[in-house]
């Protein structure tokens, strides 16, 4: 089993229609400037490899940089860490109160499922997630939104839009049909933040074969 980089997942998910946040790859700070003048402030900086699962716990992971000369600071800081394989991904950074999670894992009895819950910080503490088998139809993934205890939350909420059904249900179809490439082992999208009421993927982590 291997972890693809972000980069590799983010174009894995990207290529099955599956929104994430705007992003490119940046080579050294300078590279990085570029592409955060492309994306916009404020924006995101994360270092990139295969070997790198978790960046946040290893600090790797740097948010809401607002100014060229602190994204300059930041891209020379995570480089300095001299990571095998590595380099910067620039982000936009997504602006919604909620968050929720998704994905597909393979099940040691069941075979290939699809994942959806509540996701950010509260998600450990809430603990809300369901799965269904893979692939899905509308109906199954529709239902498996539903089934959610805390389905309330994406409805309409604090001024904000409801999550859009059918979007979410697209998604979710989308993953269970990666489930069809036995090469993916499983599919992390944590968090994918909401949006004017659309889900997009502000991070993905893919585990391959081999």
């Amino acid at each position: 089993m291997t972890t693809a980089s972000e980069s590799e997942s983010r174009q894995i998910v990207e290529n099955a229609g599956i929104p994430v946040s705007r992003w490119k790859i940046a080579s050294n700070p300078d590279e990085a400037l570029k592409a955060a003048r492309e994306i916009g402030f404020p924006t995101a900086l994360k270092l990139n490899a295969p070997s790198i699962a978790h960046k946040t716990e290893q600090g790797f992971v740097k948010l809401g940089i607002k100014t060229e000369p602190d994204l300059l600071n930041a891209a020379k800081e995570l480089l300095e860490n001299k990571v095998n394989e590595s380099n910067l991904i620039v982000t936009e950074m997504l602006h919604g109160s909620r968050e929720v999670i998704a994905g597909m894992v393979r099940d040691s009895q069941f075979g290939p499922c699809v994942m959806f819950g509540f996701g950010g910080i509260l998600a450990e503490a809430i603990a809300d997630v369901e799965f269904r088998l893979a692939p899905i139809t509308s109906y199954d993934a529709n239902d498996l939104i539903s089934s959610l205890k805390t389905t309330n939350l994406l409805k309409e909420f604090r001024g904000e839009k409801a999550i859009d059904l059918d979007a979410t249900i697209d998604l979710l179809i989308k993953l269970g049909e990666l489930a069809a490439d036995e090469k993916i082992l499983s599919i992390d999208l944590n968090p994918l933040i909401v949006v004017d009421g659309l889900p997009i993927a502000a991070d993905a982590l893919v585990e391959l074969q081999g």
